[in-house]
């Protein structure tokens, strides 16, 4: 019997509730308790990237959102 690795265990999004895998990665920070160079990372499907990203930027925390590493937004 094996035990299952982080690194085997799908990503799920960062939005509360949901349990969809994670397309997205929202890199942000927040200036006034971090340094500017340390990102904190929120994992987003298709459907709650919007929202998450909307919510960070409205206060000046994203820096970045990329794709996640082999998600299908990798082919768009």
């Amino acid at each position: 019997m094996s035990i299952p690795s982080p690194a085997d265990e799908a990503l799920v999004c960062s939005a509360r509730g949901c349990r969809s895998a994670a397309v997205w990665a929202l890199e942000w920070n927040n200036p006034r308790l971090h340094d500017a160079d340390r990102r904190k990372t929120w994992l987003a499907c298709a459907e709650h990237r919007g929202s998450l990203g909307d919510f960070l930027d409205a206060r000046g925390f994203l820096r970045a959102v990329t794709a996640v590493p082999a998600s299908p937004t990798l082919d768009l």
